[in-house]
């Protein structure tokens, strides 16, 4: 503005200029609007972050507590007071994997009140087919054998009686020998049929018969002398199978049959 304008004269000029119709006060030299800067808008805060959980420690599974097979097998022949009571415990027992694929329980044949106990290894097939031990050719050659001396499965006199189990109840797949864990998952129940049927003499038929109640294997050496097997005199004697295919070894066999004659007689 002109510095010698009064207040008063540069009133007047601009109600002149509103008289004539002016609008809007200009500067002296124009201004392009296009090319004004404006400040750009501060930025919007951002919204707070919900705050995440961060990620937590995996849950470790419950794993359910180890189960022994054979303290199971001990509680549950302990329980059993007779012989059905015995069986019964035995088909109810889950843990051993030959159950799975054997036809039927294999648990005893003959005469309970019999004075010779006969212990064998395990079913084959003809014993998984029937549910009794010592079956087939194999069994056939135990009774001619027994009856040689007087002794039979059907016999009811206790005295001339055979009562004849197994270590295993069930058979083995393709009638495979009876692993360590088998054995001592059944033992308890073997045991417990011992002392049920409280005979005076165990006759422990093959290899795997022996390992079970003696601890000890090797039947050619076993065979032929008495031993000590659950407190009672045990014989161990070649297995009918074996004696099947090794016709030699009967007549080793035969001297054992005279042995426990003998001993049956009180010599």
């Amino acid at each position: 503005m002109d510095p010698a304008l009064t207040p008063h004269d540069a009133l007047a000029l601009l109600a002149w200029q509103v008289d004539l119709g002016a609008t809007e006060a200009i500067c002296e030299t124009p201004v392009n609007r296009y090319e004004e800067v404006r400040p750009a808008p501060a930025p919007a805060p951002a919204p707070a972050a919900a705050a995440r959980p961060g990620p937590s420690a995996p849950v470790p599974p419950v794993r359910p507590a180890a189960v022994d097979p054979v303290a199971v097998a001990q509680g549950a022949a302990a329980a059993a007071t007779d012989l059905e009571g015995l069986a019964a415990a035995m088909a109810a027992y889950e843990l051993c994997e030959l159950k799975k694929g054997a036809r039927n329980l294999v648990f005893s044949d003959g005469n309970p009140k019999a004075r010779v106990m006969v212990i064998g290894e395990a079913p084959g097939r003809d014993e998984d087919l029937q549910g009794k031990p010592f079956v087939g050719r194999a069994g056939h050659l135990l009774d001619l054998m027994f009856g040689r001396i007087g002794l039979g499965r059907g016999d009811p006199a206790a005295e001339r009686a055979l009562y004849i189990t197994n270590v295993l109840p069930w058979r083995p797949p393709q009638n495979r020998d009876p692993e360590a864990g088998e054995v001592a998952m059944m033992l308890p129940f073997l045991e417990r049929h011992v002392d049920l049927v409280d005979p005076d003499i165990l006759v422990l038929m093959g290899n795997h018969s022996c390992g079970a109640l003696l601890g000890r294997k090797g039947i050619t050496r076993l065979r032929g002398r008495w031993v000590e097997a659950l407190g009672r005199p045990a014989l161990p004697m070649f297995h009918p199978a074996y004696l099947l295919r090794t016709q030699l070894a009967k007549r080793d066999a035969w001297h054992d049959l005279l042995m426990l004659q003998a001993r049956l007689r009180g010599g």
